[in-house]
């Protein structure tokens, strides 16, 4: 990380940790539901909270965030003890997916952020916010051997594009990363919440 991008804003920090965090435990319940050891859940845990934003660092040539804190992999251990002591394997799919928006709306914005902080594009810091929002969850779902929603019509992906599109056309026409922030989290969790709610999908190739 650059120096000061958690201080940016109060907002930025918290949606930083937040999406560590809620990724981390959508990895860990994956872990659950395979009835996996607690090794496999922090080992799960660990790859989906810091997977997407791995992939955005490595692509704008910054530091990789966590390599030289330890603070976010303590924060992906907590979540998997949690989801361990919690006897998440009791617990529903849905809690995952429902887990996995929350994740995915903080991750879009923290995404464009970071990419806006290292001076890409706006188009590049959207395509940032999107991979940071659904790589860690790609990978999770290979690992745990579930069907990824990539290959599915849910709105999960376009969502995501949302949010960092909402948080980077606010900040380009001048609005506090707060407000943009705020209103990119609003806008792709209430997308994929519709999604999830509603059973909304997309239209297919050639669907008549």
């Amino acid at each position: 990380m650059i120096a000061g991008f958690a201080d940016v804003t109060p907002l930025i920090a918290v949606l930083d940790y937040a999406g560590v965090a809620v990724f981390a435990a959508t990895g860990a319940l994956a872990a659950a539901r395979a009835k996996q050891t607690i090794v496999t859940f922090v080992f799960f845990a660990a790859v989906t909270g810091v997977g997407g934003g791995t992939l955005r660092d490595l692509l704008i040539g910054a530091p990789v965030f966590w390599v030289h804190r330890s603070d976010y992999l303590g924060v992906c251990i907590v979540a998997a003890a949690l989801v361990w002591l919690l006897q998440a394997d009791r617990w529903r799919l849905r809690t995952l997916l429902w887990l996995d928006a929350a994740g995915m709306a903080a991750y879009a914005v923290i995404g464009a952020a970071k990419g806006a902080a290292y001076g890409v594009p706006p188009v590049a810091q959207v395509a940032m916010g999107v991979l940071t929002a659904s790589f860690g969850g790609i990978i999770r779902d290979l690992l745990a051997n579930e069907p990824s929603v990539l290959l599915s019509r849910e709105i999960y992906v376009s969502a995501a594009a949302l949010g960092a599109v909402v948080y980077v056309v606010g900040t380009q026409a001048g609005a506090s990363t707060f407000v943009a922030g705020g209103a990119g989290v609003i806008a792709c969790f209430g997308v994929r919440a519709a999604a999830l709610g509603c059973g909304l999908t997309l239209p297919g190739y050639r669907d008549r």
